[in-house]
């Protein structure tokens, strides 16, 4: 009977260190869910930060690209004036030289 009782005992003490090891394990997965859940919030939010800044860097591009297209326009509207305005030296000497040459006869 003593050994009966002895077995019983440390089937007992058995019993409730693995209890307490099932409630540690218990404890661990709830810590690593509870990891797992911040992360994945966290990557949710870097996720949802990288299309906002592709969405910004698409506008700028294209706000960029349109700008590069306005500012080639008025760079050729200034050559037109550009060589208009030489043309118009060049006619201008002209004439100034034929009415130079009258004047000097």
């Amino acid at each position: 009977m003593v050994e009966s009782s002895s077995n019983e005992d440390m089937l007992r003490q058995r019993n409730e260190e693995l209890e307490r090891e099932l409630k540690q394990s218990h404890e661990r997965e709830e810590k690593v869910r509870q990891e797992l859940e911040i992360a994945l919030e966290r990557l949710r939010v870097a996720e949802d930060a990288e299309e906002r800044l592709c969405s910004q860097l698409g506008d700028l591009e294209a706000e960029a690209v349109d700008q590069a297209h306005t500012y080639r326009a008025h760079i050729v509207s200034l050559m037109h004036q550009l060589a208009a305005a030489q043309k118009l030296l060049q006619d201008a000497e002209i004439d100034f030289v034929v009415d130079y040459e009258s004047m000097t006869e």
